[in-house]
């Protein structure tokens, strides 16, 4: 069984997808950029990018009842690997051991010319 997720505590998709899906134990949540739900701008610097992503992330995985410590894979994706020491810096700040799995790849544009969007995959067995 898949059901789609839907939260006004995180921004709402800009195209014709889901901010997440449900299917069985898994939740896969789509990729999350630095918009701020309540005022729809986008935070400034890689710092506040990486933060608002990850509120972002915690809002959809929290409208069913999971935390970081449910998601076992995040992929990041970053406009510049020169920013990879203070992506894993901010990210690292919202999690505890044992990390989850983890990709992050540098690609020449995101949506809306952030630096940072990130997506998770979050299980709801534990």
């Amino acid at each position: 069984m898949m059901r789609t997720i839907q939260t006004n505590a995180a921004p709402q998709a800009i195209g014709p997808y889901s901010q997440a899906v449900e299917a069985g134990d898994f939740l896969y949540v789509s990729g999350q950029i630095a918009i701020n739900p309540e005022t729809n701008e986008i935070a400034a610097g890689i710092v506040a990018q990486t933060e608002q992503v990850m509120k972002n992330l915690e809002a959809i995985l929290k409208e069913v009842n999971l935390t970081f410590s449910d998601v076992v894979k995040f992929t990041i994706y970053t406009t510049s690997m020169d920013d990879f020491p203070i992506i894993n810096e901010t990210y690292a700040k919202f999690l505890t051991e044992p990390y989850p799995a983890r990709a992050t790849v540098e690609v020449s544009r995101l949506p809306k010319d952030v630096l940072v969007e990130i997506d998770a995959i979050a299980y709801k067995g534990n």
